[in-house]
């Protein structure tokens, strides 16, 4: 198998790369499962994350015989798990905050009635 390096990959590199035909990968995008950038003579581009998710659609795939609309149903699933722990974490970050601000304006009072 070929050798990942950074940058953007032709279809028929990126085929190469995942060990599937060309076609396959013109599917996967007709189907939605991947949105490859497009250059100024509209070739496809697959950039690293593009094949990092093509190899989970391959393994899916062959691995587990998952059609192409579970496929669908399984990387909506991620991406909205991705997207509430994004939420939780801001939350998360958020309350920290919020409860430092109460800590510090307590010390405050303390630190006041202490020196009054």
């Amino acid at each position: 198998m070929y050798k990942l390096e950074s940058g953007v990959y032709i279809i028929s590199v990126a085929a190469r790369l995942l060990e599937v035909h060309p076609q396959t990968l013109r599917k996967y995008e007709k189907f939605g499962l991947v949105s490859p950038s497009r250059s100024v003579g509209m070739l496809r581009l697959y950039s690293e994350e593009d094949l990092i998710r093509l190899k989970i659609i391959k393994t899916l795939v062959d691995d587990f015989g998952v059609n192409l609309a579970g496929i669908a149903i399984i990387m909506e699933l991620v991406e909205g798990l991705d997207e509430i722990s994004m939420i939780i974490n801001s939350i998360n970050e958020t309350n920290m905050r919020s409860r430092k601000n109460m800590l510090e304006e307590k010390l405050k009072y303390l630190l006041s009635k202490v020196i009054s």
